[in-house]
């Protein structure tokens, strides 16, 4: 597929067309600017961790996609079981993911049988046209294909605007969905794969690596950049619940360093998600306007996290246009 194609999304053509929004603008839209393109950033050094047993982490940097980085900022990698290769989210442009893929060749000749895309952002998902000459199954939420059609548009004309029509990639849509639990062998090697109700976004995956007890919640978990409120707030705390209730003892957070330790991490997110809930709350009982509350809610709670002055104000409004219905 060239361009940016998106069958059967021609009323999101015409709502979206040529046109060129602002961050307020967007917002405005309902559009999770998560991940997007902006300008005067500047891009660290990373490579690819080697943890042993066969898996490779990226860490990638606290920062919004740029010309320099091509998108780069989300934790992806891979593993090589015995037989095939899978990939963690095949990286935030076409660019990021034309590296990802010659990484994985420089280690492995393996079939890249499985791409996994973990949910619509960016980030996480506009590298996969870089694995389609390997024919492999490319794995998604069962909401993941709506949810492409939804913005796909607006995110790839922002994404192309910075990095160039080249560097941005096409769509690629999940040829397999997950509605409920799904495993995967890469040859004796099971990795199982969750589809989530409505928390970090509506199509969120996480998946566990069984042979080393390694859990990929993707963006279900931040560590260091704050979290980003693009689906349900007291639905991301319930599915936070479920995952600490796996019991894994390490994580690769869809961003932040490369592997944590689970449960340490997933508390400090879990008291600003609280922490924002509750004072969402509270400020919609005492009826303070959504303006003020996107100032004053949870201010405490989101200060040392990474991009909260970009944000946090975004979850305050995410989150009171949820709560305030209840």
């Amino acid at each position: 597929m060239s361009g940016f194609e998106l069958t059967g999304a021609s009323s999101i053509r015409q709502s979206v067309g040529k046109a060129r929004f602002t961050r307020r603008e967007a917002l405005s839209l309902g559009f999770c600017l998560c991940c997007l393109p902006a300008t005067g950033l500047a891009a660290q050094a990373f490579a690819l961790k080697d943890f042993g047993n066969g898996l490779f982490i990226r860490e990638a940097p606290h920062e919004e996609a740029t010309a320099t980085n091509k998108g780069a900022i989300a934790n992806i990698g891979f593993i090589v079981g015995r037989d095939s290769v899978l990939v963690i989210d095949p990286g935030g442009s076409a660019a990021d993911g034309r590296w990802l893929h010659s990484e994985i060749r420089k280690r492995t000749s393996k079939p890249i049988r499985r791409v996994v895309m973990t949910h619509v952002h960016p980030d996480h998902c506009f590298g996969a046209a870089a694995f389609a000459g390997e024919q492999p199954e490319f794995i998604g939420h069962h909401a993941l294909r709506p949810a492409l059609d939804a913005r796909g548009t607006y995110y790839h004309q922002r994404l192309a605007e910075v990095l160039g029509q080249e560097n941005a990639g096409s769509l690629v849509y999940p040829t397999r969905e997950i509605d409920d639990v799904a495993e995967i062998d890469l040859g004796d090697r099971l990795v199982r794969i969750t589809a989530h109700r409505i928390a970090h976004t509506d199509c969120d995956l996480s998946m566990l690596d069984t042979s080393t007890g390694t859990l990929f919640p993707a963006d279900l978990l931040f560590v260091g950049r704050i979290p980003s409120l693009d689906g349900s707030l007291p639905g991301w705390l319930a599915e936070a619940e479920r995952l600490v209730k796996l019991g894994a003892a390490r994580a690769v957070p869809g961003h932040g360093p490369a592997m944590v330790e689970f449960e340490p991490a997933m508390a400090i997110q879990r008291r600003y998600l609280t922490a924002l809930q509750d004072e969402t709350r509270a400020a919609i009982a005492e009826g303070i306007p959504i303006d003020e509350a996107s100032r004053t809610v949870a201010a405490s709670a989101a200060e040392g996290w990474a991009l909260s002055e970009d944000y946090h104000s975004r979850n305050v409004i995410q989150a009171y246009k949820e709560l305030e219905w209840e």
